[in-house]
């Protein structure tokens, strides 16, 4: 037999191989390093826009077996944009900025944000209501807001010293940077530590919010969906957004 009839076997299995590898590297990296989201609200604005599509980068901060031994990694910052795990219903995943650590003491006056004491510079924040919510922006206020939950309003209390909220050990406090329209840990709570995935990386891709309404008026027809986005392709994509890093 000759080299020639051995190599349509060989070059199959080579395929193969190549092809699970591939498969592999794939399964690897969406397991261990990153993973895609997409933010579905305004509360991130002007940040992050409904429409964004996001790589989120899984070994910032550590906390696998795996990553911690073999790649650095630092420790969640305050001024921090953070994925994680929503506390209340965790298979819903949120994003937004931490803004309180371990130990520190958190309060708002009339909007303005100050931890242990100090104001905060935050040039990112956006206040889009025409109205004061005396709970949302003098915070913490010990009493019922319409959208906090009720297991909070009564952990909330044990936290609540001299009207500052003091973050437990291992705990984060969150707030959207469009602070008048985002659910926080003001209405449910802190972040535990075990429950943030990891820091936006990039913009992979951006479109339009009417567009992304366009492209799922018919809820369930996936088919429908991919069409339009396709035929679309051009017209709905913010080219100023995309392949942007988050900082």
């Amino acid at each position: 037999m000759t080299e020639a009839e051995h190599r349509p076997g060989v070059d199959w299995l080579t395929s193969l191989q190549s092809l699970l590898t591939t498969v592999v590297i794939a399964v690897f990296v969406i397991t261990f390093v990153v993973q895609a989201f997409q933010i579905p609200s305004e509360s991130m604005e002007n940040t992050l826009l409904i429409g964004d599509y996001l790589l989120v980068d899984k070994l910032r901060y550590g906390g696998g077996a795996f990553s911690d031994h073999i790649i650095p990694y630092r420790p969640v910052r305050r001024g921090d944009i953070v994925v994680f795990h929503y506390p209340v219903n965790p298979s819903q995943h949120f994003v937004k900025r931490v803004v309180g650590l371990p130990g520190d003491r958190v309060r708002l006056i009339q909007g303005k944000v100050y931890v242990n004491g100090n104001p905060l510079t935050e040039p990112y924040v956006r206040h889009s209501a025409s109205y004061p919510d005396l709970y949302r922006d003098d915070f913490p206020q010990l009493t019922n807001a319409q959208e906090e939950t009720a297991s909070w309003a009564v952990q909330m209390k044990k936290w609540v010293e001299n009207k500052q909220l003091i973050i437990p050990e291992g705990s984060y406090f969150v707030m959207g940077d469009n602070r008048d329209v985002s659910s926080d840990s003001r209405y449910w709570g802190f972040v535990p530590r075990e429950n943030i995935i990891g820091r936006p990386l990039l913009i992979y891709w951006s479109v339009s919010a009417n567009d992304e309404i366009s492209a799922s008026s018919r809820p369930g027809d996936k088919l429908y969906h991919f069409a339009y986005v396709l035929s679309h392709l051009f017209q709905i994509t913010r080219w100023n957004r995309t392949f942007r890093l988050i900082s």
